[in-house]
Order: structure tokens, then sequence, then C-alpha cells
């Protein structure tokens, strides 16, 4: 298997420089760019399996590059970097697509280990291993070729989407608590704690309640479950 390829955006040289060199010594391959212009044209050109996105950029707002790049169906991973810490801001970049948030200064340590994190999400020149395709009343997810479909039409999800609706499919009908979720899809405790769990699952109930009744139902207290003809 390649090295994953990571596209580092940021306005200030001495932080792409760190990331850079870090990355490179623990086996990434390396693109940088400065500008939201650079950070769209060089994931054009080298399709890169994650991107380390600065919030604030010269020529843009990096959450505008992660919406354009989710437009345009890149499957990538998208962790924002950022000097704002703000919940509000965090959830702004949920909702924009990224799959993680850190906030500046940051420790690399914990940095390597979200990307590591994210990447586990993404495929990486192979699809994830297991049953080919797994189904649930109308939906079906083609693990192989990471397809989504609900009642016959196509969903688009994000990496984090997908591997959130995959763990839900491997278990359908239980009552999952935020705590497994997050320990199978996100795979380590972040600091926005559980919340993220519900934003997620948010976004993957408005995309597939696009195509018929809700699948996706709160036990509050609990947590979620996948189960068909029960309201929340």
């Amino acid at each position: 298997m390649c090295a994953a390829r990571i596209l580092v955006v940021d306005d200030q040289p001495n932080i792409v420089d760190m990331l850079a060199t870090v990355l490179t010594f623990h086996g990434f391959t390396v693109d940088t760019a400065g500008t939201a212009a650079e950070a769209v044209t060089l994931a054009a050109e080298r399709s890169p399996d994650l991107v380390l996105l600065d919030v604030m950029l010269p020529d843009g707002d990096g959450m505008e590059v992660c919406r354009r790049l989710r437009a345009d169906g890149a499957e990538l991973g998208v962790i924002f970097l950022t000097a704002r810490d703000a919940r509000t801001d965090q959830v702004t970049g949920l909702a924009y697509g990224g799959d993680d948030y850190i906030t500046k200064p940051f420790d690399v340590e914990v940095l390597l280990a979200r990307v590591r994190a994210v990447l586990r999400r993404v495929p990486v020149d192979a699809p994830p291993a297991g049953r080919a395709v797994l189904r649930y009343a109308d939906l079906e997810l083609d693990q192989d070729s990471l397809l989504v479909r609900r009642a016959g039409q196509r969903v688009t999800l994000s990496p984090t989407e997908l591997r959130l609706l995959q763990y839900f499919l491997l278990n359908p009908g239980r009552v999952l608590s935020r705590a497994q979720i997050m320990a199978a899809v996100w795979e380590y405790d972040p600091a926005t704690g559980s919340n993220v769990v519900d934003t997620y699952v948010g976004y993957l109930r408005r995309k597939l309640d696009r195509f018929g009744a809700p699948l996706i139902v709160t036990h509050r207290g609990f947590g979620y479950a996948l189960r068909a003809g029960e309201t929340s």
C-alpha cells in the first residue's frame, strides 16, 4: 500500500514547514499550499487522502474550500486547523464537511493521532474489508465501491458519514451508545466530546431521510439504533 498523501494548507510558513517535516518523517507524502486557490488546484491535481486545512486563509475561508471539495465529490478526509476554539466554529466546520477540528496551538502527537484516525475512515488504495454489501430495509452500502443507495437512489456521504453508516449497518436493531459510536467511528476521544456524534447522526439522517421514512431512531438517555418502522 502506498503512503497516504496529505495536503497541508496554511498561510504561516513556519506551521507549513513544521507539519510537512513531521508528516514526512512519519511516512506520509506531503504537498503544501498557502492559499485557498492553491488548495483547490492541488487537491484536483494530486488527489490527497487528507487535507489539513487552516480556516483563515488570505484569499478565502478554509470552510468554503472544504465545501467546494465536497461538492466536487472528493472522498478525502478534512481536518480544520484554526486559532478559533468556539464551539459554534467547531459545529460550523463539521457542517461544511470537516471530519475533525483542531485548535492552535496543538500537540503534534495529538494531531498525528487524529490524522491516523481520520485516514482509517478514508479509503487509501483499497476498499474496507468485510462483507461486500451491507443491507437494511431499502438501504445498502457496497463496501467495495463505497456506494450508498436508499430506495435505489444514490446517497453521497462524507468519509465520516460513511463509516458511521457502516457501523449502524453492522449492528442493525441494536441500541448503540454515544461512547460506543465514538470508539468505533472516531477511534479516540476528541475534545469536542460526544456532541460530535449527535452532529453527525443529524447529518446522516438528513441525507437518508430524503428517500424514505426515518431509519435512525433516538433512544433518549441511551443512544441511537438503526430500526425501520420505529419513531424516536
